[in-house]
């Protein structure tokens, strides 16, 4: 299966699941704790968002400021135009189409793990690059190799970080570190042995992969999400020490 075909058959699940899967609801639910402190010097931040995707994050990150985004694949951005977003661009990480310290605050959600070495270095640095002196950055990643699976092949995902990790990566672009946490420990144990099993038996083709965005019964949906946004109060206040996602706040 062609690579553009994979990316095609992940935007299409994501944009089916996106604005009620339990994983996508706890993710924005434990991404406005970092925005919020991200923008609160600003009162109205230009925000851009690295790997905007469907554009779905756009209704989170206008809540915090005035968000722009890009990405590399047209499906995605497609989807974000039909549903309105127009501040969007069709750009590759490594290359920002915006210039200097343009920005306030940059996220980048999901994105890094699916890059070679060389481009995660590279894009990294054009984030730096576009932030504006004390301007934050507010990053999510896949975490923990044990938690590789189906969900990973569909992702194409290169890499899964710990904390050392993506410290080593962010502080070498130049950022400080503000707060980073893992998230979904909530759901961490049943994530651990289901992956566990797939990587046992084999892991799926990205076409059987898919099934993995899909949004479960309602009441097992409401249930988890409802225990993610009880973990994304807690994160408010203290770091969680395991879970499949890691997410950053840093300063330029």
């Amino acid at each position: 299966m062609g690579y553009n075909l994979r990316v095609d058959l992940l935007i299409e699940a994501t944009h089916r699941a996106e604005a009620s899967h339990f994983w996508f609801r706890g993710f924005r639910h434990f991404a406005e704790v970092f925005l919020a402190e991200a923008g609160a010097p600003h009162p109205r931040p230009r925000i851009l968002d690295c790997g905007c995707g469907t554009g779905i994050n756009f209704q989170m990150l206008a809540g915090f400021g005035r968000p722009f985004g890009f990405d590399l694949n047209r499906l995605g951005l497609t989807f974000a135009r039909e549903s309105g977003h127009t501040r969007i661009a069709r750009a590759t990480a490594t290359h920002i189409p915006f210039g200097d310290a343009s920005f306030d605050v940059v996220t980048s959600f999901d994105m890094l793990q699916t890059l070679p070495d060389a481009a995660e270095k590279a894009a990294v640095a054009e984030m730096h690059r576009v932030l504006r002196p004390g301007g934050a950055l507010v990053v999510n990643v896949a975490a923990l190799d044990v938690l590789f699976g189906n969900h990973s092949v569909l992702a194409e995902e290169v890499r899964r970080y710990d904390k050392h990790r993506l410290r080593a990566v962010l502080e070498t672009a130049g950022f400080r570190l503000r707060r980073l946490t893992y998230t979904n420990a909530t759901l961490f144990p049943v994530m651990l042995a289901v992956r566990t099993f797939q990587r046992t038996v084999g892991l799926a083709p990205p076409e059987k992969a898919r099934r993995e965005i899909s949004v479960p019964p309602a009441a097992v949906n409401v249930l988890l999400s409802s225990l993610l946004a009880l973990e994304a109060r807690a994160i408010r206040r203290v770091n969680m020490p395991f879970g499949s996602s890691l997410l950053c706040l840093a300063e330029k």
